[in-house]
């Protein structure tokens, strides 16, 4: 019976730890364009992407697109960067996702890189033309 109880409880702690771990280390995309679109056709792809996604998109200056994530009492928000040739999506703060030392609540990984797949459909499907 001590046996069935230290096993218990050895699976109970381990299980613990493991839902802990809902922090990873922050992803920041770099993302080449395929030849034949101009800097404005990425920005288009880019700002479809977003609304798509529910990101909400502002123009900072040309060549930079801040964006903004709200899920209930979280947030994030991004920095993107883009040329003809490519576009980077970066990391710039969050609200409620444990940030800290280069890691941050999974759910920010995934938030961008569906916002990456997104804008790469639009770009392939001439979205951004």
């Amino acid at each position: 019976m001590k046996n069935i109880v230290k096993w218990f409880a050895a699976f109970a702690l381990v299980s613990a730890l493991v839902g802990c771990a809902r922090t990873v280390p922050v992803d920041n995309i770099q993302t080449v364009v395929s030849a034949g679109h101009n800097a404005q056709e990425v920005k288009n792809a880019i700002l479809k992407a977003g609304v798509a996604r529910k990101w909400i998109m502002s123009v900072v200056y040309p060549g930079v697109i801040k964006a903004r994530q709200l899920s209930g009492s979280h947030s994030a928000e991004i920095i993107i960067t883009y040329t003809a040739t490519s576009y980077s999506i970066k990391y710039d703060s969050s609200h409620n996702l444990n940030a800290s030392n280069g890691k941050i609540h999974r759910n920010y990984n995934r938030w961008i890189h569906n916002l990456d797949k997104q804008i790469q459909l639009n770009l392939s499907a001439g979205a951004g033309l």
